[in-house]
This record gives C-alpha cells, sequence and structure tokens, in this order.
C-alpha cells in the first residue's frame, strides 16, 4: 500500500511539472543560421536582444560532413562563417532576426564581407522550414526594393544545413579578446559600415518624407484636407473617412508620406474620430503644447510633413493609458494588399500573425 501511495505521488508531482508555465515555451526554443563574415563581429548583435538564449560561432551551408576552422578558411569546404542563434519565439521572431542581421553586414558584397575575401566569408540566411523561407525572402525583396542600396542585394537565402560549431576559443571571441577584437572590426571597416553607412542610408530614407511647396499642398488636398493640416482645423465627428474603417493596414500623412498609426492599434473610442493608442513610429510623431478653445491639451503633428494631426489624451485603452484622435483629413490609409507596391513592405511585419 505504502509503494503505491509513493506512486501515486511521484506520478502527481510529475503531472503538476508537465504543466507548469514556461515548460512548454523551453520545448518551443528555435534557431536561427546566419552567414555574415566573421563570426567574431556577428555573435555580439544578437546576444544584446531580448529573446535571444544562446548564440554559437561555426560553420554551415557545406556538403562536406563535419568542419573547422583550418579546412574553411583555407577553402577547403563549402562551409560558411556563420552564426546559430537560439531564441524564444515568443519574444522575438525570426523576421526581427533578420532585420538585425541586415544591419551588421554589406549586402551588396558578394565575394566577402569588408577585409575577408572568399566564400567562405560571403552572406547567407539559412531557412530551416517554408514559413522561414519566405519571411527571409520578403525581408530581402523590401530592402531591395527601399532604395537604400544603388546596387543588387547579393546575400543569398538557402536551405539550412548542419551547423558544426567553431572551436571553443572562438566563442565570445570579443569578450575573451577584446583588445584584438576591436581592432579587426575596425581594420576590417565592418565597424564603419555599421556605425556610419548604415545610420547615413536610414537617415536618407527618413528624408525622403518632406513637406511639399505650398502650392503643391494646395493642388493636392481637398479644402477640408488643407484646413486640417496647414490651419490646424477640425473635422465632423462621426463624418469623417475613417473613424468606423475596420481594414487592416497603416495610416501615413496625406502630405509627406511618413508612417504614423497601424490598424492594429486602432480601437473604437466612441468620439466619432480615429482612435489609436500609440503610434507605429514615435520619431514621426510631434507633440505641441495647444492653449487654443480656453484650454490647455496636447496637440500632435507629424515630424517632416509638419501638419496638423490631432490631439493625444490621457483616458486611453490599459495598454497604454493614451488615446491618438485624430482627424481622417490629414491621414492616407494604405491597406495591408498595398503595402509592398506603395513602398511600405517592412510594415509587413504588423501583420504577420495573419
Amino acid at each position: 500500500m505504502a509503494q503505491n501511495k509513493r506512486i501515486a505521488a511521484i506520478l502527481f508531482v510529475c503531472a503538476i511539472l508537465f504543466l507548469i508555465p514556461g515548460r512548454d515555451a523551453m520545448a518551443e526554443e528555435k534557431t536561427a543560421v546566419f552567414g555574415g563574415g566573421c563570426f567574431w563581429c556577428m555573435e555580439p548583435p544578437f546576444e544584446q536582444l531580448e529573446g535571444v538564449i544562446e548564440v554559437r560561432a561555426g560553420y554551415s551551408g557545406g556538403a562536406e560532413e563535419d568542419a573547422n576552422y583550418e579546412q574553411v578558411s583555407g577553402g577547403k569546404t563549402d562551409h560558411y562563417e556563420a552564426v546559430e542563434v537560439r531564441y524564444d519565439p515568443e519574444r522575438i521572431s525570426f523576421a526581427e532576426l533578420v532585420e538585425v542581421f541586415w544591419h551588421q553586414i554589406d549586402p551588396t558584397d558578394s565575394g566577402g564581407q569588408f577585409a575577408d575575401r572568399g566564400s567562405q566569408y560571403k552572406t547567407a540566411i539559412f531557412f530551416g522550414d517554408e514559413l522561414e523561407k519566405k519571411a527571409a525572402l520578403a525581408s530581402k525583396e523590401k530592402l531591395q526594393q527601399s532604395g537604400l542600396f544603388d546596387k543588387p542585394i547579393m546575400t543569398e537565402v538557402l536551405p539550412l544545413l548542419p551547423f558544426y560549431p567553431a572551436e571553443e576559443y572562438h566563442q565570445d571571441y570579443y569578450r575573451k579578446n577584446y583588445s584584438h577584437y576591436s581592432s579587426y572590426k575596425k581594420g576590417s571597416g565592418r565597424q564603419y559600415f555599421v556605425d556610419t553607412v548604415w545610420p547615413e542610408k536610414l537617415a536618407q530614407k527618413s528624408a525622403s518624407y518632406k513637406k511639399p511647396s505650398d502650392a503643391e499642398i494646395r493642388s493636392r488636398l481637398s479644402d477640408l484636407q488643407y484646413k486640417v493640416t496647414q490651419k490646424e482645423g477640425t473635422e465632423p465627428a462621426f463624418h469623417n473617412e475613417y473613424w468606423d474603417n475596420k481594414a487592416e493596414g497603416i495610416y501615413v500623412d496625406i502630405v509627406s508620406g511618413e508612417p504614423l498609426f497601424s490598424s492594429r492599434d486602432k480601437y473604437k473610442s466612441g468620439t466619432g474620430w480615429p482612435s489609436f493608442d500609440r503610434p507605429i513610429e514615435a520619431k514621426n510623431i510631434v507633440e505641441k503644447t495647444d492653449r487654443s478653445f480656453f484650454s490647455v491639451r496636447t496637440e500632435v503633428r507629424s515630424k517632416h510633413g509638419d501638419s496638423h494631426l490631432g490631439h493625444v489624451f490621457n483616458d486611453g485603452p490599459p495598454s497604454t493609458g493614451l488615446r491618438y484622435c485624430i482627424n481622417s483629413a490629414s491621414l492616407r490609409f494604405i491597406p495591408k494588399e498595398q503595402l509592398e507596391s506603395e513602398g511600405y513592405g517592412e510594415y509587413l511585419r504588423l501583420f504577420s500573425g495573419d
């Protein structure tokens, strides 16, 4: 009898442990593999990300069984120097890892990376299934269409082959030999590219959102749109284009085109104007004190177009506590099906769960 009780107790404990939150998450851990040239330089950017569990330097993409530094660096195998990123998909997505990957490399270089030349230093995104392949190809196409680079994007999207961890002295090299690592990264040209070229290109893209001349604005906008955006007007509640719009997509400034809000953050406030609990690009929103109409409110304007959008209030839903009350006349809606064709493909990630 005592033996049966002990067995029952053990089974009960096992059942409880099986149901503990987080155990399934452990089972759902995933890995992503990227070839980005020197693996010393590719470990740190991923290791600092929320949701990344472990990053290992190694070799992948070759048909040969097993690989080591001497073979790969000497060009004796088809392997790439690569990093394996183990991550929690509940906290960071494969698409987000791909975005971080792009910003560590020169994606137009087909012969290696920076000072390192040869096929073992070429760049690649290795996909483990069709969903990863689709995400990688979409991200590559988005980068190509963005106009950030004049040359074609040469990074390959390849099926994942076995990953072989590099020798222990290569793991976390930036920690073990920081001085040499820093000198190498700077001397190779990667440091300059990551710190200067990428920010400059992104800034150039941002600068493409600008305010046209007043004559052009007048010619493009209706009288109401001009009054609202240029003269701080307000359109009628419940009698405007988007107050009850339920379609999926993003809202951009009707004057400059800069991205402002997503349908995912839109909610029914009962005010009769489009209401959002947050912007999709906080950097595109400017807040100013508005003392008109014998009250103090916070006006919301677009950064690049300097359009009057509406006001923000502290009576929004619990997620943020904010209500961005915006005039439809200040916005242009782009359905998610048209984001790619209209040049906003990067925002497809907002609807990736559909």
